[in-house]
């Protein structure tokens, strides 16, 4: 009978039909293919993610690179979360402390972190002790907190959809991060950076002030001087040092009123300052800021 009735049907309509189904088929298979990958990460449950490369960047300070399951794993950590990691103290005991990776969603198969290990840091003797080929225990997403560029500026800069912003120049003065005490949030500013300078539709710029001790105390220069010598017009670093070596053509000292007024774009509605350090130093910068005529608005203090 169905025989029958396919005899009858114009030929070019069967033809119509099938080319159709073949559109149809291959839309489905353009659909799941572009579909956005699966992250590996659970918010309930940690999963172990073995140790392969350890490289230390200061005398207190290593990146450490995880491996995902497979080449093409990607962690699946939206930008400004961050995951719990687990360990042990130095008196065994269980600690848990939140990260924020260096890496992005487009760094398949292994994941960063970049660690600051204090001398009595609980969470610091783990990794000060972990060796290439060991795991470590790690859950997540958590809920959002601040990164760099989260609260401070549009929410659209956080957001998927970053062409949907306009022009906005988000600026941060990112004072003594060695002495900061959310230290691991500031390092999610490289993440955050490539997120916003490596869409082609983003138009967002930012500019970075960037303060320490030692030249040594510079942490993740190789991939900020990448990203300035990339994106020239859009990511541009002043750095500053209290002891610079003897040849040195940045700032000396601390970050000064003239600095701020040379570095970054005066104050507007579309601005965003963004500074983080000790009391004694964001009351200078406060004082520097408002002196300049950025306000209240116009800053974030972490």
């Amino acid at each position: 009978m169905d025989l029958e009735f396919l005899q009858t049907v114009d030929p070019q309509i069967l033809v119509g039909v099938a080319v159709a189904v073949v559109a149809i088929a291959i839309g489905a298979i353009f659909l799941f293919s572009s579909k956005k990958p699966r992250g590996v990460l659970d918010p309930e449950n940690f999963r172990d993610f073995k140790l392969v490369k350890r490289t230390q960047l200061s005398h207190n300070v290593a990146k450490f690179t995880f491996a995902l399951p497979t080449p093409t794993s990607v962690l699946g950590l939206p930008i400004g979360q961050h995951i719990s990691c687990r360990g042990k103290d130095s008196q065994g005991e269980e600690v848990i402390k939140p990260y924020t990776p260096t890496t992005l969603d487009s760094d398949v198969g292994s994941f960063e972190l970049v660690i600051k290990m204090y001398p009595q840091g609980r969470m610091s003797h783990h990794f000060r002790e972990m060796r290439v080929g060991e795991s470590l225990a790690v859950k997540g997403p958590k809920v959002q907190v601040l990164s760099i560029l989260q609260g401070c500026c549009l929410l659209g800069v956080l957001d998927t959809n970053l062409a949907k912003l306009e022009l906005l120049e988000c600026l941060l003065v990112a004072l003594a991060l060695h002495q900061c005490s959310k230290y691991a949030l500031k390092l999610n500013f490289s993440a955050v950076a490539r997120a916003i300078l490596e869409n082609p539709k983003d138009q967002t710029k930012v500019h970075l002030i960037y303060a320490n001790v030692t030249h040594d105390d510079i942490l993740l220069k190789e991939e900020l001087e990448g990203l300035a010598s990339r994106y020239p017009d859009s990511f541009k670093i002043y750095y500053v040092l209290n002891q610079p070596p003897e040849v040195w053509n940045g700032g000396v000292g601390f970050v000064s009123k003239e600095m701020i007024q040379t570095h970054l774009p005066a104050p507007a509605a579309d601005i965003q300052i963004l500074r983080c350090g000790p009391p004694p130093m964001n009351k200078a910068m406060a004082a520097h800021l408002e002196a300049i005529g950025y306000t209240p608005e116009m800053q974030f203090q972490f």
